[in-house]
């Protein structure tokens, strides 16, 4: 079946747990897309052209995945991009009442789109950007969290600001 995949995000940082669920979706998919968020109201900590080339670097080892930014509706990037799923990752059952919300936006926004969830590799079920820039911004080690360019690049935002 061929079927391009679409895993939005503003990735900021891409996490070990964002990796670990486009490996395993690239093993589901012919095509999956990593769709990085502009997200201005979020305040990333990278711009988007960075987080962009940083989750190129983390993934480059995955030749049906392609990471692109976008500033528009995800429904609209979606089809676009001629993904039939939405892949939308669930840490905990935190995660699935605003998940599940979105899910629902995005199916009146989008019928022919499906919207399928993932989780993490249960080591990585914690991670999130969130925390890990914090950790960084604080000085503790990441590095166990995100690859060694996404390290490298937190290093420089942080420490040596």
């Amino acid at each position: 079946m061929n079927i391009t995949a679409i895993y939005p995000g503003t990735f900021d940082p891409i996490t070990h747990g964002h990796t670990d669920i486009v490996r395993r979706a690239s093993r589901l998919f012919q095509r999956v897309v990593v769709a990085v968020a502009e997200s201005p109201a979020k305040e990333p900590a990278f711009a988007l052209a960075q987080r962009v080339d940083l989750a190129q670097q983390a993934l480059a080892d995955l030749p049906n995945v392609e990471v692109r930014g976008f500033d528009v509706l995800l429904a609209s990037f979606a089809r676009e991009q001629g993904a039939g799923v939405i892949l939308r990752g669930l840490r905990a059952v935190s995660d699935f009442e605003h998940e599940f919300q979105l899910a629902a936006m995005n199916r009146q926004l989008s019928p022919e789109v499906e919207t399928m969830f993932l989780t993490p590799a249960e080591e990585y079920g914690y991670v999130s950007s969130s925390l890990v820039r914090e950790i960084a911004r604080l000085g503790g080690d990441v590095s166990n969290f995100v690859s060694p360019a996404v390290l490298h690049a937190l290093v420089n935002r942080y420490l040596d600001a």
